[in-house]
């Protein structure tokens, strides 16, 4: 089996699935002052977490009449997920909803506004109403957690599952709104990882909707970064690996455990770790490590403050399990979790492995791309896309910034990659281009069309090398692409991700959310438009 790398999500309001780790010629043009205008207006502000708590309760306070203004039915309430504020007073409120008090899964949408606070235009997961007949089911809670514990074993290869109750929901992601239930069923994968699946069924016929494996498989010295500073705390005897700068991010040590907090890494002498596999201190070195670089990429690039956009920080564990060859994020404790590889000797806490993790994090705060199909490819691919910008944005001279995923931790046993981003079909499973049926490939590999159009964004087609490496990027009708840098690219995807993807966004949607981005920031008739529109026809998605 090959290894993924991981995390935890969430949709619409229940918690669901999410997973781990793991055109012709466009000319670039030069940016003058009317795309700087048109960035600097439609950036996110930098927000402190007063400031983000007062337009929340704004959102909430006005919410009744927020839907009634977008001609909700009287059953249907809005919750407030989360608000961003651009520079020139445009907000983008991200609601869930509920039907008769149960949660509509897939019934997500997102609200802009302008300056004034009139509705300027709304994103919504789905277009169908949200009504059923009635919300008694037909079949009892216990058949669906049978039936829910059975997907598990059949399907997954769950050992040890054990379904909690079922919760009635409105199940709106896909066809016509149905009442349904949601059955979490606990337990561990094949390769040790824990397992929440979440399965969905029609609380009428008992029939399975959906699946979601909500955890997949995917100064000091560090084992990847060499030498680095370290945010630390003076504790009692000591110590203490807590980054208080940082919204308080924390680094626990499990021994080896499959479960509990860990205990808190704490030192002498402040200087932590030797680089080698073998010292217990390296790994959390490099956890701590990613989890700065991190938190400064979305703070100084993005405006954002944490994973959640709220001052805190999350939580790492290090030394998960024996020989585990993962990492994930959880969303249910905050935190990142690593395994320390084959012979425990070589920990998956790489910088863009850490940074890939924790986005996974930002996905399940935001836009919260449903873990299957193709917005689970999306899902994936963002973690990717921020993974390698943060990995960038740190110039670390042991550890460059490149289009490689996971080339640190040589999980191949070869010294290659994970996964490529100029082609991704290098590694052997992963697309390059958008097809149908794209839907069924496992996410991991559908993310591959969203990573080379990144790429293909950024960098442009044929061959180049950047920094050492060498790449050379395909595209589906053999045109040329110009790229239009990589500063450029990561906004417009942040932004896409953030204001305009919902849970059920696919491919389509995705250039649809990228061109309304591109044309926030720099102009409709800018050169950034027509390369992200370039960019999406390379890799078939038109």
């Amino acid at each position: 089996m090959t290894p993924h790398i991981s995390r935890t999500t969430r949709i619409a309001g229940a918690s669901v699935a999410a997973a781990a780790l793991l055109a012709a010629g466009i000319a670039t043009g030069t940016a003058g002052a009317a795309p700087a205008a048109h960035e600097a207006a439609a950036s996110p502000v930098k927000m402190t977490a007063s400031h983000r708590a007062e337009l929340l309760r704004d959102a909430q306070a006005t919410k009744a009449k927020t839907a009634e203004e977008l001609g909700l039915g009287s059953k249907e309430k809005l919750v407030v997920k989360d608000v961003i504020k651009d520079a020139d007073g445009t907000t983008h409120t991200r609601y869930e909803r509920t039907y008769d008090g149960l949660p509509v899964l897939g019934g997500d949408l997102v609200v802009h506004q302008a300056k004034g606070g009139a509705i300027k235009s709304t994103t919504k997961a789905t277009k169908a109403t949200i009504k059923v007949a009635s919300t008694t089911p037909k079949i009892a809670p216990k058949s669906a957690a049978i039936s829910a514990e059975s997907v598990s074993g059949k399907t997954e290869g769950i050992k040890k599952s054990d379904a909690a109750s079922p919760n009635k929901v409105i199940w709106a992601a896909s066809g016509k709104p149905v009442l349904a239930y949601e059955t979490v069923v606990k337990g561990v994968q094949k390769d040790g990882t824990p397992s929440e699946l979440h399965v969905v069924t029609d609380a009428s016929t008992g029939k399975k909707l959906f699946q979601h494996q909500a955890i997949e498989t995917g100064a000091g010295t560090s084992m990847y970064g060499g030498k680095v500073e370290l945010a630390t705390k003076k504790g009692g005897s000591g110590f203490e690996l807590t980054d208080d700068s940082r919204g308080g991010h924390s680094t626990f040590d499990l021994g080896g455990s499959e479960s509990g907090e860990g205990k808190l890494l704490t030192d002498d002498d402040d200087t932590w770790g030797t680089g080698k596999g073998d010292d217990p201190q390296t790994a959390a070195v490099d956890a701590a490590y990613g989890a700065q670089v991190t938190w400064d990429y979305y703070k100084n690039v993005h405006g954002r403050s944490g994973i959640n956009g709220d001052g805190k920080g999350a939580t790492s564990r290090v030394h998960y399990g024996q020989n585990y060859v993962n990492a994930f994020w959880d969303d249910s404790c905050f935190c990142m979790t690593y395994g320390d590889g084959e012979g425990n000797t070589h920990p998956l806490t790489a910088l863009d492995v850490a940074a890939h993790e924790m986005s996974h994090g930002v996905t399940s705060a935001t836009a919260n791309l449903e873990y299957s199909g193709e917005s689970g490819g999306l899902n994936e691919a963002t973690s990717d896309i921020f993974g390698t910008s943060a990995e960038f944005s740190a110039k670390n001279a042991e550890d460059p910034g490149d289009y490689l995923i996971g080339e640190k931790i040589d999980i191949n046993g070869d010294g290659s990659p994970l996964r490529y981003m100029d082609k991704p079909s290098k590694d052997g499973n992963s697309l390059d281009f958008w097809k149908e049926g794209a839907g069924d490939v496992d996410v991991h590999y559908s993310s591959g069309i969203a990573n080379h159009f990144f790429y293909l964004l950024s960098e442009g087609s044929g061959p180049k090398e950047i920094d050492g490496v060498k790449y050379d990027s395909p595209t589906a009708d053999g045109s040329k692409v110009e790229g239009i840098g990589r500063d450029k690219a990561e906004k417009i995807w942040y932004k896409a991700l953030t204001e305009y993807m919902t849970s059920t966004t696919d491919y389509k949607a995705a250039r649809e959310a990228t061109v309304k981005a591109a044309t926030d920031l720099y102009g409709a008739d800018g050169a950034e438009v027509k390369g992200v529109e370039a960019a999406w026809t390379g890799v078939a998605v038109k």
